[in-house]
């Protein structure tokens, strides 16, 4: 299985102290150079950047593609991370793609391209009994003290299928 990152749902998962959902749902992720950069290149974030350059389950990979990320930066307005993850996912023809930004995953979904976000992630460990509902709930109230937008839609879905997973 080929699992292609964006740059948002790792950063999600390093500020709930989840990165290791990662390794446990998937094995390995594959990131492009320019998520890569975005998520060690802030220097107000040296935790997380340690985080990522020393993450055993965490491969940066090279998108050979260089036009398509380019063509896709102007067409879609997307910015390099989201455009190299949606190519490299293509050109590798990556199981799934994780992806939280509403412009890059409809792009991607309009390829063709499998998509999770961090909050189908939350809900794939809770299938998988990694996290309890009450962890869930945790998880998503950090995520929105730290400026992470959750709509009252998605929340509200992934509550009622916790509760169909318990019925």
């Amino acid at each position: 299985m080929i699992v292609i990152s964006d740059t948002t749902p790792l950063i999600s998962l390093m500020k709930i102290g989840q990165l290791n959902l990662i390794n446990q749902l998937f094995g390995e992720v594959q990131i492009p150079n320019a998520v890569y950069e975005e998520l060690v290149s802030n220097t107000r974030f040296p935790d997380e950047s340690r985080q990522i350059r020393e993450c055993p389950f965490i491969k940066r990979v090279d998108v050979e593609d260089i036009q398509s990320v380019k063509l896709l930066r102007r067409s879609a307005g997307l910015d390099a991370g989201e455009s190299e993850a949606i190519v490299l996912s293509d050109s590798l023809r990556a199981s799934l793609l994780l992806m939280d930004e509403v412009k890059g995953r409809q792009v991607a979904m309009q390829m063709g391209i499998q998509i999770m976000g961090t909050i189908g992630m939350l809900l794939a460990a809770y299938k998988e009994a990694l996290l309890s509902k009450e962890e869930i709930l945790q998880c998503i109230e950090i995520l929105k003290t730290a400026g992470r937008h959750i709509s009252e839609r998605l929340y509200k879905q992934l509550m009622e299928k916790i509760s169909d997973l318990d019925a």
